[in-house]
């Protein structure tokens, strides 16, 4: 029997309100409850969301049911792996995803992101050539939008999974999975799309998901055999962001930029071969040395004025990036970037370069300046009192014509202008030697 739209809509609804609380998970979690829920999430009948466009919403709630379920009990979690209600596209690879955030078990991890890995691989139809080595047409047709959204769903749940496998030591069986589903994870920064946002919005998930797998496994990146062919892979990760895209980004910028940049900082560190390409494209030789290094739109020049940006966790991850591709020489960095701009780096990390110009450093332009000479070398003490009121003469005149405006701070903490202050205590000081007249007489 099948129920109406709305009425399907308004017991999903109430379902998943159920589904929230654990004691009452028994009828939900028997293996026809789980599939019922995951057949739901991912059907569609063209004839009745015409007319009613209500198969967006039920299936929503399929899903968020589906989820609860999975997520509140145990039991549900182990029939839905051996269901394998993945099967059902998304739906349960999302909850699946849930439940495994909260397990301990590293076997049941690593199997759910194989099974993951092979479903991302199905979904994009990925062409293996030789080993972690995937090859990508890049003039094939884009991918539709629905393949990307299944593809977002993936990678949404592998992270949820590997979020923190990169804290973790893995051997040499894991790590040949993570390599297997970096070299997936390649494909996705390459492969067109439908739409420009739909691919930043695919690449931007595939780096927080590359963020997470182990550094050692980060390798495959640059291990093809055609160094050239392999040098392409990693040039999207950096190109995306950094060639015209930063100014587009605004209010997420962070958002967007931090997980690229910790990730190329991140495998620069862990691979010699990643910090040695990356330089070649960022930091090549200098040759105009006319223009400052914030100057322009090179790589170079967009980085170094992120480190000036006002939100200090991109200033950090900008500057870090290009620490680390000058092998943390601090000559080398500064070199590139400039004192002004190094200076805060440089300060936070407290280097022995830094406290050494220290005290050379001007503090508004934040670089060295070039020694001026002694305006008082060669002056007599006369001449230096002389040259002393000559300047307390000028502040006055500027004071008087009100040009500037001495300020003090008051008693209270606020900040109040000299002059009245002056008055004021003079008044105090005149009342003093009266009370002290009358005292006397």
């Amino acid at each position: 029997m099948r129920l109406q739209p709305g009425v399907l809509r308004v017991c999903l609804r109430t379902l998943r309100i159920i589904s929230r609380d654990r004691k009452a998970l028994s009828p939900l979690i028997t293996d026809y409850a789980i599939l019922t829920l995951a057949r739901l999430r991912v059907e569609k009948n063209e004839e009745r969301e015409e007319k009613y466009d209500h198969g967006e919403v039920w299936r929503k709630e399929a899903m968020k049911a589906l989820c609860n379920v999975i997520y509140n009990s145990l039991k549900a979690q182990e029939r839905a792996s051996i269901l394998r209600c993945a099967e059902h596209k998304t739906a349960c690879f999302f909850s699946v995803g849930i439940s495994e955030t909260h397990s301990v078990c590293s076997s049941c991890q690593e199997r759910s992101v194989c099974m993951l890995t092979a479903a991302l691989e199905q979904c994009l139809e990925v062409c293996w050539g030789e080993t972690h080595e995937v090859l990508t047409d890049l003039t094939a047709p884009p991918v539709c939008k629905e393949v990307t959204q299944c593809a977002l769903e993936f990678l949404k749940t592998l992270f949820n999974i590997t979020y923190s496998v990169h804290r973790q030591e893995v051997d040499e069986e894991a790590a040949d999975l993570y390599r297997h589903l970096a070299a997936v994870l390649r494909h996705c920064l390459l492969v067109p799309c439908e739409g420009d946002d739909r691919k930043e919005e695919l690449q931007g998930h595939t780096v927080n998901v590359l963020s997470a797998l182990p550094l050692q496994c980060l390798d495959v990146l640059l291990s093809t055999t055609h160094l050239h062919s392999s040098f392409t892979h990693l040039h999207v990760v950096h190109n995306f962001f950094f060639l015209g895209t930063c100014c587009r980004f605004g209010h997420k910028l962070k958002e967007k930029l931090a997980p690229v940049l910790n990730l190329l900082t991140e495998s620069s560190k862990a691979h010699k071969e990643t910090r040695h390409y990356l330089r070649q494209q960022i930091l090549p030789p200098l040759r105009d040395v006319e223009i400052r290094p914030e100057q322009g739109n090179t790589l170079r020049s967009k980085l170094v004025r992120l480190m000036t940006h006002v939100d200090t966790d991109i200033k950090h991850c900008a500057a870090v990036l290009l620490f680390v591709l000058c092998k943390e020489n601090v000559s080398r960095f500064v070199k590139y970037t400039g004192y002004g701009n190094a200076a805060g780096l440089l300060a936070a990390r407290d280097t022995e370069e830094y406290r050494q110009a220290k005290d050379r450093i001007n503090l508004v332009t934040g670089r060295v300046e070039d020694e001026q000479p002694d305006p008082m070398e060669g002056m007599t003490e006369e001449e230096k009192e002389a040259e002393a009121l000559r300047l307390i003469n000028m502040f006055n005149k500027l004071s008087r014509n009100k040009i500037i405006q001495p300020m003090g701070v008051t008693t209270d903490g606020r900040l109040a202008p000299l002059c009245g202050q002056t008055r004021h205590i003079a008044v105090q000081e005149e009342e003093e030697e009266e009370d002290d007249s009358e005292t006397e007489q």
